[in-house]
């Protein structure tokens, strides 16, 4: 499939994976804080952005897709760097094509099974009405019966667009996402260990990475780097972006 994307910067290929409901516009901050070393690609994955929309949708074919996108651009290695979702695509990439692979950088995720823990997004997100919509405020008071922080509604939001009729639609394919929730909490079945070396970034304040994980992460991991990130939860990059940049630069720069 091919994959819509963004491209800052030049040098060694970087490419960085969002999490699910996310976008390749939600790491172009972190994208332009690199872009004097690096070529860095923000990438929409299948169903979620520009990204064309499918009926599959697991981590094996998003892997698929990364791999695609890396030979579309010539490309025989890069950093490929994963959030939440996209650090599960990146893990499993890792195992599927290690060759490819420059470094490894995964955000707030382990490749442990989580129980899925999505469907009030899913009910709100279903509660807006797209065809009686008359503006993105609109939609905003109606998600907000059921997601009272607005930080999270305004992140979700971000996947309402609108069509050639100017009527609201969303960019995200909801009705495959809906239907095949469970296959994001899924664990990355990696058949042999990753013996090179790896970046792991927790935020403090989120339960997804826990102490209890590492035992499990070194032996899949063995020579992995574990950096927490203080005061962060799980949107570590945007809740602390200067520890998170500080903490990402040192493991890249040696």
């Amino acid at each position: 499939m091919k994959l819509h994307y963004r491209s800052v910067g030049q040098g060694e290929p970087l490419i960085i994976l969002h999490g699910l409901f996310g976008a390749s516009d939600n790491w172009i901050s972190v994208g332009k804080k690199l872009e004097s070393q690096y070529q860095v690609f923000l990438l929409d994955q299948r169903n979620h952005g520009s990204s064309t929309h499918n009926d599959e949708w697991n981590y094996e074919v998003m892997a698929e897709d990364v791999k695609e996108f890396m030979q579309d651009q010539n490309m025989d290695k890069a950093i490929i760097m994963g959030h939440s979702m996209g650090g599960k695509v990146a893990m499993t990439f890792a195992k599927q094509y290690p060759a490819m692979l420059t470094d490894l950088i995964v955000v707030d995720i382990g490749p442990k099974y989580y129980p899925v823990h999505h469907q009030t997004i899913l009910h709100g997100l279903r509660s807006i009405d797209l065809d009686t919509l008359s503006s993105r405020q609109d939609a905003d008071n109606q998600l907000s019966s059921m997601i009272p922080e607005m930080g999270i509604r305004q992140f979700l939001l971000k996947n309402l667009g609108r069509g050639k009729d100017n009527q609201f639609n969303w960019k995200i394919n909801l009705d495959v996402i809906e239907n095949q929730i469970e296959n994001v909490g899924e664990e990355i079945p990696l058949k042999k260990v990753f013996d090179r070396r790896c970046l792991f970034v927790r935020g403090q304040k989120s339960n997804y990475i826990l102490d209890d994980d590492l035992p499990e992460l070194a032996i899949r991991f063995p020579e992995y780097r574990l950096k927490t990130i203080n005061q962060a939860g799980h949107w570590v990059h945007a809740e602390k972006p200067a520890e998170f940049l500080e903490a990402l630069k040192s493991y890249l720069d040696g």
